[in-house]
């Protein structure tokens, strides 16, 4: 299996705790960093690599499915720019291979998208506040979110930090119109983090099924 902007490796040491050979990539060497430390401490032979999505070059293919969770198409902003994703993607997959590829779903994301969101995470040592503001973009289908995160800890002190990011959201049918474009015909649909199947307006991430197709 291929793993797309894999982390800090949580999907890809799951996926080789249920038997599968992984080789798992980030744009981020950072996070490669804290992989390879975590893989070390499992004593884990996933195969951490610095890749870019868009232009992946891999010569361990042709793989037998490629996997992409946590909205990270969503990265990938432009139509350009995910159009050479898919490709890069079909390059790696032997015929038949399979894509499972997760995505902000538009319908949901336009219907219930909240411009301010405070949230507390408990912690041993104190919380987290994480205050997140949203700004879209519905001309583009983007979603402009900066974070405000504090670490609070029981004895006063306290850290800070900020950071903004772009992520594009879809709807279903367009995603499928991206995936036929690139050789993919799509098998299932499901909705994601949750327990049920179906989709609906308060679907907010969707995982997508496809097969490559005979070119």
């Amino acid at each position: 299996i291929l793993e797309l902007a894999c982390g800090t490796g949580s999907h890809a040491f799951a996926l080789e705790k249920c038997g599968y050979t992984v080789v798992a990539t980030d744009y981020s060497e950072d996070m490669l960093v804290r992989a390879r430390e975590k893989a070390q401490a499992r004593s884990s032979r996933v195969d951490f690599r610095l890749q870019d999505m868009r232009r992946l070059n891999i010569p361990d293919g042709p793989f037998d499915a490629v996997v992409s969770l946590f909205d990270s198409i969503g990265y990938v902003l432009t139509n350009e720019a995910i159009k050479a994703v898919l490709d890069s993607i079909n390059d790696q997959l032997r015929e038949g291979g399979l894509l499972v590829l997760e995505f902000w779903h538009a319908g949901a994301f336009l219907k219930y998208f909240e411009p301010v969101r405070v949230r507390f995470f408990p912690m041993d040592s104190g919380q987290v506040l994480r205050i997140s503001e949203t700004q879209l973009d519905r001309s583009q289908a983007l979603a402009h979110v900066s974070y405000t995160i504090v670490e609070l800890q029981n004895d006063g002190h306290y850290q800070l930090m900020r950071e903004t990011q772009s992520n594009r959201f879809f709807q279903i049918q367009e995603m499928e119109n991206f995936l036929m474009g690139s050789g993919f015909a799509a098998l299932k649909w499901f909705a994601g983090f949750k327990e049920v199947e179906p989709i609906d307006d308060q679907t907010w991430h969707v995982v997508a099924v496809a097969k490559k197709m005979k070119a």
